[in-house]
């Protein structure tokens, strides 16, 4: 049974809700004030909440607020209840995340529709969040042995060869091992955060209300210094740095500076794993029509059609012949991250000649810099 919260200071317009609802077969818990509605919804956890605007001491704008600020509430479906229909007043709620409004006096026929439409769609959401859940149970469970098998076993490896043989080592050996093991290591602690990265942003994007919460509360970052950072730090680890080429046009965009630096880390990182040495990687960023346009650029192998269609988790193309670590997460990862911050994220590849990868995000607008000066 459904539950539902009426915080209504009008007990004769609570009265008239609760019988509504109860023939309808809704387990309804009601509120005369904002304060007591704020703490039976953090309580009963209702799967919708009607409210009153105009209530004395706490409204039902200060209730929505709170509501969303809470993280075991910011997700309830959310009807105000108004005696007048002012286009200010819709606009505050809306933007504030509420989900429908009804205009008193309303009529029975009214309120039920209201009430269906907001709890088919919670349902849809969490149908499609559970899809969700289901497909990354599977892909995990087939993908994750597979990948952390071989760190894991250099571990191991590396482990039994110091305890058995520790006595008869050098210094040198002894060195060589432990490099080993902590390469290894450090190989495991990335798949396995590549993986927790890969499942929040899947749950986090089948949710628009989690999307919307996020956009709002990222504050935005300035891009060259994070992308030249990230850049040159996958260049010195593999030895590389001689064939990055930067061309950066600066930007405040829409993302969190940490996911940014994430982003540009797997994609160079990609760059430079199926490229050779000594052929260049180009990063570029350009400014066009409200977006930054931020392009990486190898003269590696590249991909057929078909595999760029196919581009998903935990794919490697190939992996038989080309022998190259990785478990395809990255440009995942990244096509994901750009989807949160209302980005988008294209491949253009030739076979045996280039691969392009292109991502765009949208510039943060009114942002001030440092020495005062607004951007746009």
């Amino acid at each position: 049974m459904k539950k539902i919260l009426v915080i209504e200071d009008d007990l004769q317009v609570q009265d008239n809700i609760y019988d509504i609802l109860s023939l309808e077969d809704f387990y309804t818990v009601t509120a005369s004030d904002g304060a007591e509605g704020l703490a039976l919804a953090k309580e009963e956890k209702p799967d919708l909440i009607i409210c009153d605007i105009m209530m004395p001491q706490m409204d039902g704008y200060a209730v929505l607020a709170a509501l969303r600020d809470a993280e075991e509430t910011a997700a309830i479906p959310f009807i105000f209840l108004t005696a007048k229909a002012d286009r200010a007043d819709l606009r505050q709620g809306m933007a504030l995340g509420a989900d429908d409004y009804l205009t008193k006096p309303f009529t029975p026929d009214e309120l039920r529709q209201a009430v269906a439409a907001r709890l088919a769609r919670q349902e849809n959401q969490q149908q499609q969040t559970q899809r969700q859940v289901d497909k990354l149970r599977d892909t995990i469970s087939y993908a994750l042995p597979y990948e952390l098998n071989t760190p894991l076993v250099g571990i191991i490896n590396g482990a039994h060869l110091l305890r058995t043989g520790y006595s008869t080592m050098d210094k040198k050996e002894i060195e060589e091992l432990l490099d080993a093991i902590e390469t290894s290591g450090n190989k495991l602690y990335s798949l396995i955060q590549n993986f927790i990265t890969y499942a929040d942003l899947e749950l986090a994007t089948a949710n628009p209300e989690t999307v919307e919460k996020l956009r709002q509360r990222t504050e935005p970052c300035l891009t060259t210094p994070i992308i030249q950072a990230a850049a040159l730090q996958k260049a010195k680890e593999v030895n590389r740095q001689a064939d990055l080429q930067l061309e950066l046009e600066d930007a405040y965009v829409a993302i969190s500076d940490w996911r940014l630096k994430k982003v540009v880390q797997e994609i160079v990182d990609n760059a430079f794993k199926f490229s050779p040495a000594g052929n260049p990687v180009k990063v570029i960023s350009r400014i066009q029509e409200a977006h930054l346009h931020l392009f990486v650029i190898d003269q590696g192998r590249g991909m057929d059609a078909d595999q760029v269609r196919a581009i998903g988790a935990y794919m490697q193309f190939h992996r038989q012949i080309y022998e190259r670590p990785g478990n395809g997460l990255g440009l995942a990862i990244a096509k994901l991250t750009m989807a949160l911050y209302g980005g988008e994220l294209d491949i253009e590849s030739f076979v045996g000649q280039q691969t392009t990868v292109r991502m765009t995000l949208p510039i943060a607008q009114d942002v001030v810099h440092s020495n005062g000066h607004s951007v746009a």
